[in-house]
């Protein structure tokens, strides 16, 4: 595996830290849901995380009541995994019929992130799935307005909430009405840009290639290589993976090199 420990690292430093609220999106297979495991797992004794994806959750946005009914109950699993007090489990998953509004969900959030020792990052992976959705963007609108309130002082509420998708989701048009025009009409405005690069330099490639030689031996010149692979792929992890695992199939251990394995 590439170590990519050094762009976690510069992700919590330039990113979660300061508090700030972004959207990550980048090309299929370009390891936007491994960096998020792999920040996960950085930030996972500081803070409690909740990691959800909108993969296969179109019902969600069927109806506001779906969204805050099944946005609650996908909450409620990670809550369990932390292994929190009882009480404030109960809290969370107790609402009346009526309670089913963006404003109610905010007001649960709110009370979650005031009970809570820890302060709450929310992870939500494959947010373009359904952003397109008025519903979708009702729920974006919830996040800015509580965040502003967050930064007035006025309430506690996430800590981070980071998205992921291949689109960016302040570009998507909405179609309000299957007459209309489309038009931009994204709330995502509060969200910081995400500058960090997500390809593998020479540098993190050699790292993946080290571990290999470790185990194999087959004396490969590793800074030519990882330099090699970059200027094939410019770091984009698929090809990266890719090539490498076709040297390893077919190359390497079918010694097509022989001696030449340096090379």
């Amino acid at each position: 595996m590439v170590d990519i420990s050094q762009k976690v690292k510069q992700i919590v430093e330039e990113y979660i830290e300061p508090g700030y609220y972004f959207a990550i999106n980048r090309g299929r297979q370009y390891g936007k849901t491994t960096t998020l495991y792999q920040l996960e797992k950085y930030l996972q004794d500081q803070y409690m995380i909740i990691s959800i994806s909108f993969e296969g959750a179109d019902d969600l946005f069927d109806s506001r009541e779906n969204f805050v009914r099944g946005f609650a109950q996908l909450v409620t699993k990670e809550l369990e995994n932390e292994s929190l007090d009882a009480n404030v489990i109960e809290q969370w998953n107790h609402y009346e019929e009526d309670e089913l509004t963006f404003r109610n969900l905010g007001d649960k959030i709110s009370r979650l992130c005031t009970d809570s020792d820890k302060e709450i990052i929310l992870l939500i992976d494959e947010v373009d799935k359904s952003s397109s959705n008025q519903i979708f963007l009702s729920f974006l609108s919830l996040l800015r307005d509580k965040y502003l309130d967050r930064e007035k002082g006025k309430e506690n509420f996430f800590h981070n909430v980071i998205l992921t998708g291949v689109y960016d989701i302040k570009n998507l048009k909405l179609k309000i009405r299957p007459d209309a025009e489309h038009r931009y009409n994204s709330p995502w405005n509060i969200a910081e840009s995400f500058d960090v690069d997500m390809s593998f330099s020479p540098k993190e490639i050699a790292t993946m290639l080290e571990e290999y030689e470790a185990d194999y031996k087959y004396g490969m010149d590793i800074d030519k290589l990882s330099n090699e692979i970059y200027a094939y792929t410019s770091g984009y992890p698929y090809l990266v993976s890719q090539i490498c695992k076709l040297l390893d199939e077919s190359v390497w251990k079918n010694k097509y090199f022989g001696d030449r394995a340096s090379v």
